[in-house]
């Protein structure tokens, strides 16, 4: 096992690397997701993943690019819909994450010589990331930093005040729309890499246990960094000292970070 850690293999730097930069993106993101209280949304993108999957192979395309078109729509009809109802966003992601699955669950059930791995696309395996996607890890990343350094002071203003951030001049639906599809792009492509379990955690606990730490936006999106980190870490060792599932081993690493945060008085 020392020998393992002092001389790594490919596929462990891999999953380290991939899973760091998993990390990295899903920083922002989350921070933005648990404060305006979306973080159904990559439950709601794990259903509509089924009906992406169920699509690709009725149309014979690529499964991948399936499920990215869906995640994209389910995104934008979201948005939309929210802004013609006055339904919450948690009410219209049930809506559409339930009818999704239940859609996704018919068309599967008229190709009857298909076996398709729900589990593939739940769990993913980080320990099989390969050069390439990587490659597009570091795209994504790229994309998220590009959004940030120009919208990060839009986003937050609109996220804490929506109509006194119009009258400054935001353009708020535009940058609410920005900010939706390039969640459902990065939980779409990572969902494939890593699995949906892992990158909806990733993007959601690490912030939520950010949040008891932290006084200012920027500081709980350091310490929401840092957690992820760790627990990309501390799972990959757990996963390959006690012979755990790697993915699962990550999230369960950062739910009892989680837990013991709660233990700490909230900043006021």
């Amino acid at each position: 096992m020392i020998d393992l850690l002092l001389n790594p293999p490919l596929f462990l730097i891999l999953a380290l690397v991939g899973g760091l930069l998993i990390a990295l993106i899903a920083a922002p993101l989350g921070v933005f997701m648990v404060w305006q209280k979306q973080s159904y949304f990559g439950a709601a993108l794990a259903h509509s993943a089924l009906l992406g999957v169920s699509f690709g192979l009725l149309l014979e395309i690529n499964l991948t690019f399936a499920v990215i078109l869906i995640s994209l729509l389910v995104a934008i009809s979201v948005h939309l819909i929210k802004e013609k109802t006055k339904l919450s966003s948690d009410t219209l992601l049930g809506i559409l994450a339930h009818s999704s699955l239940a859609i996704g669950l018919i068309l599967l059930s008229f190709q009857t010589d298909i076996q398709l791995d729900i589990l593939a696309y739940l769990f993913g395996d980080i320990l099989s990331i390969e050069r390439l996607d990587v490659f597009f890890i570091v795209i994504l990343g790229g994309l998220v930093a590009l959004f940030f350094k120009l919208h990060w002071q839009d986003l937050l203003n609109l996220t804490l005040n929506p109509e006194l951030a119009q009258i400054e001049g935001v353009p708020t639906r535009k940058v609410q729309l920005y900010y939706v599809l390039l969640l459902a792009l990065i939980i779409a492509v990572a969902m494939k890499i890593v699995g949906v379990l892992l990158i909806t955690s990733l993007l959601i606990i690490p912030a939520a246990a950010a949040r008891k730490y932290a006084h200012s936006p920027e500081q709980m999106l350091g310490i929401s960094i840092l957690i992820g980190f760790m627990s990309v870490l501390l799972g990959l060792l757990a996963s390959l000292l006690i012979d755990l599932p790697t993915g699962p081993s990550i999230v369960a690493i950062a739910t009892m970070i989680f837990l013991i945060s709660l233990l700490r008085k909230e900043s006021a």
